[in-house]
């Protein structure tokens, strides 16, 4: 026990609750169990890590992975009859594809002598998505102990409560496990643990400080701080390296580091910029107060429909709102640009700066470049809000309590050129100025 301590830290409480639901290999334990908290709070990795310390026999299934009925039930039941026949070498491919042939094949497989005297967990990972399955999956595995009269647990993982699972009808209560957010302490102690051996722990835990007093306040994902931990600590060490500091010249290393981090606030979570893009930004020695402008949009590789939302805005910002009907409608009769033009009109559009469009503008002409079915689902809606947190697009607000939201598109002609090349998209021949 002594090794797992070592191992999961800074949840003793949630594995000593575990272990005792677990009790004794041949004893029955509690049917079902639901663990919930939110990303990156350890539950995959506590459950995991318990089940292979203790050496249970288990079984782990991810609901992403199998989105379908008979994915789920298949790969649980050829899973453990691989675990029933590893003494022999060989098993064959089990097909399954209703609950009542699980619970008939679940018998059989676990009626193998290595697994019929001690209980046999299945571990179901983003357990929410089993909701969106048949009525009657849920409730089943609640109750699958009593169902197939057999020694088994079946523990839930998931990031939202045990409420929001209920059905309507009712349903056996499982023993429900809360996984709290770490604390920015818990945080200092499992990233300071990661130390790399050249340096020693105490240099590295004073890093992981400076880190965490920079992103803690916007960013409490153990992942992403891991990621932001091990991809600016080369930058951290170089004056080291360089034989220009000591690891205890703790302000002399801030100086340095405080510039990079402050560039690493403007891409957490977004993952637009990749590692190696982001190496080759660290050296870089542009002046860090210059990435505030197009100078850092160069480094950022957008998705694909966020170069098509950037394209969208652009044209939104620089075409009349009137030519929106010539440009994207295929049966808009013969139009002359004269008959366009007005007095204010005669100057470039590009001369006068961006003007604001609304946000129904901007899906009306995205959904006219883009080739297939675009839905306008949040996934759209988040690469927008992305795009603004890049300060490629600016909120400008509401005009006045009735419209919704407004906004520009701050790049520039060449660097919008250039993203259209990446998707065959010619974006001079929707430009007002250029007819």
């Amino acid at each position: 026990m002594a090794h797992l301590e070592n191992v999961v830290l800074c949840r003793e409480s949630q594995v000593s609750t575990l272990q005792s639901l677990f009790g004794e290999r041949h004893h029955f334990s509690f049917p079902s169990i639901f663990i919930y908290g939110h990303t990156a709070s350890g539950k995959t990795y506590v459950t995991q890590t318990l089940l292979k310390t203790l050496e249970l026999p288990h079984v782990f299934v991810n609901c992403v992975e199998c989105f379908t009925l008979r994915l789920l039930l298949e790969q649980i039941l050829n899973k453990l009859n691989h675990l029933s026949s590893s003494e022999d070498g060989c098993s064959t491919e089990i097909t399954c594809e209703t609950f009542n042939d699980f619970v008939r094949l679940f018998k059989q497989v676990t009626a193998a002598e290595n697994l019929k005297d001690q209980t046999v967990y299945i571990v179901l990972d983003k357990a929410e998505y089993l909701r969106d399955m048949e009525a009657n999956l849920l409730p089943g595995f609640l109750r699958l102990q009593e169902l197939a009269d057999r020694n088994v647990t079946v523990l839930f993982l998931s990031e939202i409560v045990w409420e929001k699972f209920r059905p309507n009808t009712g349903c056996f209560e499982p023993f429900v496990l809360y996984f709290p957010d770490y604390s920015i302490g818990n945080l200092q102690k499992i990233l300071s643990h990661d130390h790399p051996p050249e340096y020693s722990a105490d240099f590295y835990a004073a890093y992981i400080n400076i880190l965490l007093g920079v992103f803690y306040t916007v960013c409490r994902d153990l992942k992403e701080l891991r990621h932001l931990a091990v991809l600016n600590f080369p930058k951290y060490c170089e004056p080291v390296v360089k034989g220009e500091a000591s690891e205890r010249d703790t302000r002399k290393l801030w100086r340095n580091i405080e510039p990079h981090l402050k560039k690493a606030m403007q891409t957490v979570y977004l993952r637009e910029v990749s590692s190696s893009q982001w190496e080759k930004l660290q050296k870089d020695d542009t002046d860090p107060g210059q990435l505030k402008g197009l100078s850092a949009h160069t480094h950022v590789e957008l998705p694909y429909y966020s170069k098509f939302i950037l394209i969208a805005a652009y044209l939104a910002s620089y075409n009349p709102a009137r030519t929106d009907k010539r440009f994207f409608l295929k049966h808009h009769g013969k139009i002359k640009k004269t008959n366009f033009l007005k007095k204010h009109e005669k100057t470039s559009n590009h001369l006068l700066g961006p003007k604001p469009f609304p946000l129904d503008r901007l899906l009306a002409i995205l959904y006219s470049i883009v080739d297939s079915r675009v839905a306008p689902t949040a996934n759209i809606f988040s690469q927008i809000t992305s795009l603004v947190t890049l300060q490629l697009l600016t909120l400008v607000g509401h005009d006045d309590q009735l419209d919704g939201p407004k906004y520009k598109c701050t790049v520039s002609l060449d660097f919008i050129r250039a993203i259209a090349r990446t998707v065959n998209f010619d974006i001079i021949k929707y430009l007002y100025d250029f007819l």
